[in-house]
């Protein structure tokens, strides 16, 4: 079998995958906890999260409740998907920075700390904070 027949992951299941992995890291779960919970392997989560292997319809449902979230949640923002109506691209742009964002380890250490801070207030001057910092770069 040449590399040229090797069968690509659909973009689509590259981009579930992709979404159990935000939600699992958002949630400080292992790939071993999760499939602990599916009764599978967390190689089997690993190829789910590559989009290696596709995610059948009744174990997104099991992933969806053990993770927390709506099947719907794996879906959004999928490639080839019409931009939701009253969105505008900008929208789209910034949601997509976002979710980048939140899945990488500094985002992921900023979101589980900043959850934390009960005090509303210094939650506020958090923000703040990180607005001038933000402000002194762009100068």
């Amino acid at each position: 079998m040449t590399e040229e027949n090797k069968k690509k992951p659909n973009p689509i299941d590259i981009h579930v995958g992709s979404r159990i992995r935000l939600r699992r890291n958002m949630l400080g779960m292992s790939q071993e906890k999760l499939g602990e919970n599916l009764g599978i392997t967390f190689q089997q989560i690993q190829k789910y999260e590559k989009g290696t292997n596709r995610v059948g319809a009744s174990r997104l449902q099991a992933i969806a409740s053990i993770l927390g979230v709506p099947v719907a949640f794996f879906f959004e923002d999928a490639p080839g998907q019409e931009a939701a109506a009253g969105r505008g691209f900008s929208e789209d742009a910034s949601m997509a920075f976002a979710v980048e964002f939140c899945g990488s380890p500094e985002g992921l250490q900023l979101n589980r700390a900043f959850v934390k801070i009960a005090d509303v207030k210094v939650r506020r001057r958090i923000i703040d904070l990180v607005k001038s910092l933000a402000a002194e770069d762009s100068d």
